[in-house]
């Protein structure tokens, strides 16, 4: 696999994924409530880290064909609504979903984000 991240506006990129709470799906994305915790600033990006990082770990077991599908496809885009160079799941989401590939003994190779 060929994973970029990427703003959710570049939509026309190859095997674009959304990963967002609101119009994602919400296997790979993390819950409203982090979501609004860290707008309100309500929690760190250190401890919404540590949530997502949980929430994805949990998913990968209870999801983990969604997850298995993921790592089958040949080129894959994570996106969401976070400005480029800021604080941002996806970012999170690709070294998990690395980790996840390898582990069952996927091909991964990270390009980086599209812009």
């Amino acid at each position: 696999m060929l994973a970029y991240t990427i703003h959710i506006s570049n939509y026309k990129a190859n095997g674009y994924k959304d990963v967002t709470i609101k119009t994602g799906n919400p296997i790979f994305s993390p819950s409203w409530q982090m979501v609004w915790n860290k707008k309100m600033n309500k929690i760190t990006e250190e401890e919404f880290t540590e949530l997502y990082i949980n929430r994805m770990r949990k998913s990968m077991i209870d999801n983990k064909s969604a997850w298995l599908e993921l790592c089958s496809e040949d080129v894959v885009s994570l996106a969401c609504y976070c400005d480029l160079g800021k604080f941002c799941h996806r970012n999170i989401l690709v070294g998990l979903l690395e980790e996840f590939c390898i582990a069952n003994e996927k091909e991964f190779i990270y390009l980086g984000e599209l812009c």
